[in-house]
């Protein structure tokens, strides 16, 4: 095979790769728009429906760690094609719901399936195209952009046109073409003996999962708060407990040193940042739309178009950014918009009646701040020592999913008492938080060459 033909494969096998990330991030959004409906046609509330948001990235935020060690372990195409194979299963299963539990339990495995596209896809890229790796997590980023801005207003259409089970229909076909095009085009990467501690790793995925739980179910009046608080505590406990049988351990699922890393560490907390403000977007906006605003569904997922295409359209822009310049720098400056962008969103939804231009002008805003902490972040994340390991991957992609998770909680948990305002002013101090952490460790110029253009 000529270079030529060499550089076409590398090509067609990139474009795979973001096609699976967009289907994914599809499949994680597509049904927030018609929340409202799911929850009439059950005869449920619409906290109760949110669930339906929170059991896909919960699954999915859990189980990160694990598919990015059984990528590394039995071949990151080979774990990657199970899963697709998983999603358009249960998205098939998710479109004949008998009930809303039964959906709630489908979204659950649909999250399952997509955990392994972050890790394995992010880990692909990286051996396809080491030597662009900024860019390459600006293609990422964007990829991930697509996939929320095709999402709500796919789903608010379709659920117009041909009610919303049409909408598992679409991504499982999407899931199938999609891994019909990774079997053909991905080369093959070879599994590797890395370390497995079947303590450490039921240790780290029940205790994210009981944490995240603990905070799923605060939106649920129907769960008292000591049920929540246990569950979080259970949680915090078993997370303790990973870390005492992982530390020293040669063996660990994810060596601590490498996720101790300070550069690991803050853009783990950007990411939960960004996130976190975007599960807050992603629910509780196409909420004000079909309420307050009195929105159809197709209009609504229109206007909330604007959010993701701006994520889509400004990440590569800052993928350049990061390679040239500083990406510590461009992740500061997005922390900072985020912070602004989330309290103006506040002040544009709290009216009785919100107005279209001010929340289209926020919306703008926050796609545009989430953009520029996005790409750095994972580009800091993948730059570390951490991100050589697809556990480590795993867990950076497990914080993510986590702020979504938290995210969609904090704005079920403030629904019943319509806290518009109150949601995105938590979203601005998580931010703020994750700025004042931006600064721990030394600046870049100072950092080991191999390391330098780390976030």
């Amino acid at each position: 095979m000529g270079a030529g033909q060499d550089r076409r494969a590398t090509v067609v096998a990139a474009a795979a790769l973001l096609l699976v990330t967009i289907t994914g991030t599809m499949s994680n959004n597509i049904i927030n728009v018609p929340l409202r409906r799911v929850a009439a046609d059950f005869d449920q509330p619409v906290a109760y429906a949110v669930l339906c948001v929170s059991a896909f990235t919960l699954m999915l935020a859990v189980s990160l760690p694990l598919t990015g060690w059984l990528g590394d372990r039995f071949g990151r195409k080979r774990v990657l094609v199970s899963a697709l194979a998983l999603m358009c299963v249960a998205q098939v299963a998710a479109a004949l719901a008998p009930s809303l539990p039964f959906l709630i339990v489908m979204r659950a495995l649909q999250g399952l399936g997509c955990s392994a596209i972050p890790p394995l896809v992010m880990g692909i890229l990286m051996v396809v195209y080491p030597e662009s790796r900024g860019r390459l997590m600006g293609a990422w980023a964007a990829a991930n952009g697509v996939g929320q801005a095709i999402g709500p207003p796919v789903g608010g259409v379709l659920s117009d046109v041909a009610g919303w089970r049409s909408i598992f229909v679409l991504v499982a076909v999407l899931s199938l073409i999609a891994l019909i095009v990774i079997q053909a085009t991905v080369p093959p990467i070879e599994p590797k003996q890395t370390p497995f501690h079947v303590a450490g790793a039921v240790l780290l995925t029940s205790g994210a999962g009981f944490l995240l739980l603990g905070a799923t179910l605060l939106s649920q009046p129907s769960v008292p708060l000591r049920i929540d608080a246990a569950l979080a505590l259970v949680g915090v406990l078993l997370l303790a407990g990973f870390l005492k049988v992982s530390y020293g351990n040669p063996r660990a699922l994810i060596p601590l040193r490498l996720a101790a890393e300070v550069r690991f560490l803050r853009s783990c907390f950007a990411a939960f940042a960004q996130m976190f403000l975007l599960g807050t977007s992603l629910v509780a906006i196409p909420l004000v739309l079909t309420g307050p605003m009195g929105l159809s569904y197709s209009s609504a997922g229109g206007l909330f178009f604007v959010l993701p295409v701006v994520m889509a359209v400004t990440a590569p822009l800052v993928g350049r950014m990061s390679e040239r310049g500083s990406p510590r720098t461009v992740l500061r400056l997005g922390l900072a918009l985020m912070v602004v962008s989330a309290t103006l969103t506040a002040l544009a939804v709290g009216g009785q009646t919100p107005l279209i231009a001010p929340v289209l002008a926020c919306l703008l805003l926050v796609g545009g701040a989430m953009a520029m902490v996005q790409t750095p972040a994972a580009t800091g994340a993948t730059r570390s020592p951490a991100g050589a390991h697809g556990a480590a991957l795993g867990l950076f992609n497990l914080t993510r999913f986590a702020g979504m998770t938290a995210g969609a909680a904090w704005v079920g948990l403030l629904t019943p008492f319509d806290g518009r305002v109150a949601m995105f002013v938590g979203a601005a101090v998580i931010a703020a938080i994750a700025l004042v952490i931006s600064f721990a460790g030394t600046s870049p110029q100072r950092e080991a060459p191999a390391v330098t253009a780390g976030a």
